[in-house]
């Protein structure tokens, strides 16, 4: 596996045409690209060979003609649907058991895994043309803004990457990756990594030890805890500007960010992607994300998989990779519920702009009432982490990692209040929540979510109920 950088460069100076030529010339490189890709799928991969038997000739394919497919029934025929016939599911599952294989290369292509947090982890296969579009792509849709920021902020300090380190997840392995294909772009970036699954005074401890950190790559969960901390005096750094993902950035914590850190020159970057696409989308000078639609398609659509309206809430969210022709994803059901905006964006862009109002991942469901975890207030001035785990269809428990040896108790019961209250406000009254002797537990990528729904086999289907907002007190 190499890295060709006149290759990346070509993505780029690719991204940078299709952009200047506005929304027709957007849309006829993105099915071009399309009808590359079907007819790759469709020679090289016996299960898409299967599922595109009945559709039109790749030269005549619309995206309405294809099936959604979702990744239960991809990883069930991983061996089919790879085009490359040279890395079966066992092959690639041992690599993934080995931790100091993460970023290491298998013959041609890299190998990653999702968190499984939605279910069953999924084996990410990416080759070494997908590490170059990554690239180029992102810098192909920076603007002015961007290349000062990124000078700034590499003269303030060093750029520090908090995540996951106990497996091949994208937010490490991907760095590892890029070091091992091209240590001189890599130096460049400046990344120090440090585990998010360490306790939190560690954690604050090795921060505090590095004097110059600029930069805080991260996911909202584990930003939530730096506000804590900072709060409390214990956390010392001064970065100029945080970058996170992998979980929803809300308007309440990002503006908890602002005031804990007065430092942060350039706020908070969110761009949107996911371990099947790294460069999903971009975030432009007016803090909108954008799709990078030369070479990925998002679709926002309801539960019958039917586009919904600019403007509309979907239920679930497709996802085009036209980048990797090594796995295809092809209208592939994410899972997260996405808004696209119905006017141009201020900075300019060509490629259309949305929002991510939550991913399907993390909401609650009781009997026909969906629940965004967003509605659980589970702060405490005594607990350094509150985690919500659902045990059973109306069976909770709270865990609970107290602060400064105060007494669990109290704690125990204003939250389990807390919680009743939003239940009941639901019309939920038979719901049972009760404390935990159990700690609150990390994901296997380093994600804290503080409200952990139940997994089952039931799970991950799609239901028709609406949420609904509790009661105002």
């Amino acid at each position: 596996m190499r890295f060709s950088l006149p290759k990346a460069l070509g993505y780029f100076v690719g991204g940078r045409w299709t952009a200047w030529g506005g929304r027709k010339r957007i849309e006829a490189k993105q099915l071009r690209n399309l009808r590359r890709l079907v007819e790759k799928a469709r020679r090289d991969s016996p299960l898409f060979r299967r599922l595109y038997a009945d559709v039109p000739p790749s030269n005549e394919i619309q995206l309405r003609d294809l099936p959604v497919t979702r990744k239960p029934d991809l990883m069930r025929e991983f061996d089919d649907w790879l085009t490359i016939r040279s890395l079966p599911l066992d092959r690639a599952r041992e690599h993934l058991r080995d931790i100091r294989k993460a970023g290491v290369p298998i013959d041609d292509v890299a190998v990653f895994q999702t968190s499984g947090t939605s279910g069953e982890p999924a084996v990410i296969v990416l080759s070494d043309s997908f590490v170059e579009y990554a690239y180029g792509i992102m810098l192909a849709r920076f603007e002015r803004f961007h290349w000062k920021l990124t000078r700034d902020v590499r003269k303030l300090g060093v750029r520090v990457t908090i995540t996951g380190g106990n497996g091949h997840f994208a937010g490490n392995g991907f760095n590892k990756l890029v070091q091992r294909l091209s240590p001189g772009l890599a130096k460049g970036f400046g990344v120090t990594f440090i585990e998010a699954e360490q306790p939190i005074d560690r954690l604050v401890e090795r921060l505090n030890e590095i004097s110059n950190i600029a930069w805080i790559v991260t996911y909202p969960s584990m930003l939530a805890i730096l506000v804590k901390e900072k709060e409390a005096g214990r956390l010392q750094i001064a970065p100029a500007l945080f970058s996170t993902g992998g979980e929803t950035l809300t308007d309440d914590l990002r503006e908890q960010v602002r005031r804990a850190f007065p430092s942060l020159k350039y706020g908070i970057l969110d761009p949107y992607g996911s371990t099947e696409c790294l460069a999903l989308s971009f975030e432009c000078s007016h803090g909108r994300k954008h799709v990078n639609e030369d070479w990925v398609i998002l679709e926002a659509v309801d539960e019958a998989m039917q586009p919904v309206p600019d403007g509309t809430l979907s239920a679930t969210v497709l996802l085009t990779v036209l980048a990797n022709e090594v796995q295809p994803f092809i209208r592939y059901d994410l899972g997260d519920c996405v808004r696209f905006y119905e006017d141009t964006c201020p900075c300019g862009s060509p490629f259309r702009s949305f929002q991510v109002e939550g991913r399907q991942a993390t909401l609650v469901r009781v009997g026909e009432v969906t629940l965004s975890p967003l509605v659980f207030d589970l702060e405490h001035d005594h607990a350094q982490r509150v985690q919500l785990v659902q045990t059973a269809e109306r069976e909770f428990e709270v865990r609970i990692q107290v602060a400064d040896e105060a007494a669990a108790g109290p704690v125990f019961q204003e939250i389990i209040k807390s919680v009743k209250r939003v239940f009941r406000d639901n019309g939920l009254d038979d719901v049972a929540v009760r404390e935990s002797g159990k700690l609150p537990e990390f994901t296997a990528s380093g994600k804290f979510h503080e409200v952990v729904p139940l997994r089952s086999a039931d799970a991950g289907s799609r239901t028709s109920s609406v949420s609904r907002q509790p009661a105002t007190e």
